[in-house]
């Protein structure tokens, strides 16, 4: 395996190391789920709240964008939201805000209790703070970007351009499970 062949990427380049795994609810299907489980597939993962006036909704737009564009490569691709938010992102509002931004296929919002939760955001060094104003979490907005094999490739950013996570996205699909 030479990395010769291999697609440059758009976003942050990663060391390939192995996502670190975690469990956590489904908030739209309430079923456990675990990161290693959609191995064998792309994953794209992101932090998010469902009452973020901004940079959650713009992840959102990209990732319904990416799976427009993919079309049948989107069936390779899983979707992941991690909450941010544990006291406000209850099902009813998982649901509420998946709905409002049209993401349903190979969509996952996992969400769990705050001690359970932070485990995860320290495992990819997100940072999540109780704000007062218009936000009430202010968040970093990395978009992890996982590789069939369950490696850790590239991190993408909300400000980034759309173009960038789907061309991103095609290469690790081209590269395959295999």
């Amino acid at each position: 395996m030479s990395a010769c062949g291999e697609d440059r990427l758009f976003g942050t380049e990663l060391e390939k190391n192995t996502a670190p795994d975690f469990t956590l609810t489904d908030g739209i299907t309430g079923k456990s789920l675990a990161l290693s489980s959609l191995r064998k597939n792309t994953v794209v993962l992101a932090f998010l709240y469902t009452r973020c006036p901004d940079v959650c909704p713009l992840t959102a737009g990209q990732f319904r964008a990416a799976q427009r564009s993919l079309g049948e490569d989107a069936s390779k691709v899983e979707f992941v939201a991690v909450s941010v938010d544990p006291e406000g992102d209850t099902p009813a509002a998982v649901r509420e805000f998946s709905d409002l931004h049209d993401l349903r296929d190979r969509w996952h919002y996992l969400i769990g209790p705050r001690a359970q939760l932070e485990s995860v955001w320290s495992l990819y060094g997100i940072g999540s703070f109780a704000s007062s104003g218009v936000r009430a979490v202010e968040h970093n907005d990395a978009i992890y970007l996982i590789d069939g094999h369950g490696r850790e490739r590239a991190i993408l950013h909300s400000s980034d351009p759309t173009s960038w996570l789907l061309d991103d996205l095609r290469a690790l699909i081209g590269e395959g499970s295999g």
